[in-house]
């Protein structure tokens, strides 16, 4: 069989996805999602200045090329080169387990679980109608749910922004009760000042985590924050290599890291910072707001890694205006969700058939995604 790389194709779909297509010579098929959202032209350039380095390569080449991606540029990382590289690496680990016809955690070094816990989102950004969603997640099967915190806030706000947010998490809570998960996000819209007394007047509510109480580029926050809580605090879905985890690790503070498949170096890094994360007694969550293949190649991860606890979905989510994950597939019953956990996928590769007629036809559509621009009262940018 010939496994040498012939043709690589790229598709922007709706709602806000990239997908990219791997052939080899002998006709397999590898696919993966390399994006950043509201850059997927961006990325989109970054793939194809990278295809020169691809065609004519062994497709089971991954490592090697990998590391001629990441380390033959002289300048690396970031979320546009890293995200290029991810898709690009999912595509190829696809087309190795269907070629050997197992799922991509074999190659890995087999199951460490039989199911993954997932978990749902509610409320948008802006949070709202939240008991309701709450209640609509936990009919369509989740145990767990996720929301954002707050809406925008300014740099040290009001008091009584905070209050209202707690109550509305509370409201969440008493609706789910304690026996089901409830993750809140400050999506880093909230800066240290003002994390404090946040994070301080949640704690009751036991969340299952906080997650980005503050933008990863503050790191050296997280030390401080984590004696005003005693939930796990999660981070990670900006950072896009180990060498941008290591810190994080050093630091010795952050419970649950949420390296994103799409973003930080594909299913090879991932699951290096993965062993990294269990050196630290740290867990692993991948981020995961994107299609069905991030969310396949994050599953492969989870199902190889002991210290992966819980999966993001963007199944339902908010972004998904026009088309939704699930539309995408030929067999979207692999993500079907059963008491909380999504089974332990068994087709090769990356255990989904991407419905190719869809994407094409969806592809003559696009999409030109952006994420909204907050401002504050007095006219002042804020986090999203």
């Amino acid at each position: 069989m010939n496994t040498k790389i012939e043709k690589v194709e790229l598709f922007k779909v709706p709602p806000r996805w990239l997908f990219l297509k791997i052939t080899t010579r002998s006709g397999i098929v590898g696919w993966g999602e390399p994006l950043v959202e509201g850059k997927a032209d961006t990325v989109c350039a970054a793939v194809k200045e990278m295809t020169s380095f691809l065609i004519g390569r062994d497709a089971h080449s991954i490592e090697d090329i990998w590391q001629t991606l990441y380390r033959g540029g002289f300048y690396r990382g970031g979320p546009i080169l890293m995200s290029a590289i991810s898709g690009i690496d999912q595509a190829l680990w696809d087309i190795k387990g269907k070629v050997l016809g197992v799922p991509v955690y074999e190659l890995l070094g087999g199951a460490v679980r039989d199911r993954m816990k997932i978990y749902g989102w509610i409320g948008g950004d802006r949070p709202d109608e939240l008991v309701k969603g709450a209640a609509a997640r936990m009919e369509q099967g989740f145990q767990a749910v996720k929301m954002n915190a707050c809406a925008e806030m300014e740099w040290i706000d009001n008091p009584g922004k905070i209050s209202n947010a707690v109550k509305a998490i509370e409201s969440v809570r008493n609706a789910i009760g304690y026996d089901k998960g409830l993750g809140i996000d400050f999506h880093g819209r909230v800066h240290k000042g003002l994390a404090k007394q946040f994070m301080r007047e949640l704690d009751y509510l036991k969340p299952m985590f906080i997650e980005e109480p503050v933008l990863s580029e503050n790191i050296e926050a997280f030390s401080v924050l984590a004696n005003y809580t005693s939930a796990p605090i999660a981070t990670g879905e900006r950072l896009f290599s180990r060498w941008d985890f290591k810190r994080l690790f050093e630091q010795g503070v952050v419970d649950i890291i949420q390296p994103d498949l799409s973003h930080a170096g594909g299913i090879s890094e991932v699951k290096k910072i993965a062993a990294m994360a269990e050196a630290y007694d740290v867990a692993l969550a991948p981020h995961c707001p994107l299609g069905p293949i991030s969310l396949a190649a994050a599953l492969q991860v989870d199902f190889n890694c002991i210290n992966a606890i819980i999966q993001e979905s963007s199944i339902g989510i908010h972004y998904n205006e026009g088309a939704d994950l699930l539309d995408y597939l030929v067999n979207p019953e692999v993500f079907s969700i059963k008491e909380g956990y999504i089974e332990r996928p068994v087709l090769p590769g990356l255990g989904i058939e991407v419905d190719e007629n869809k994407v094409r036809n969806m592809a003559l559509k696009g999409h030109d995604w952006k994420n909204p621009v907050w401002r504050n009262a007095d006219g002042s940018v804020t986090e999203w």
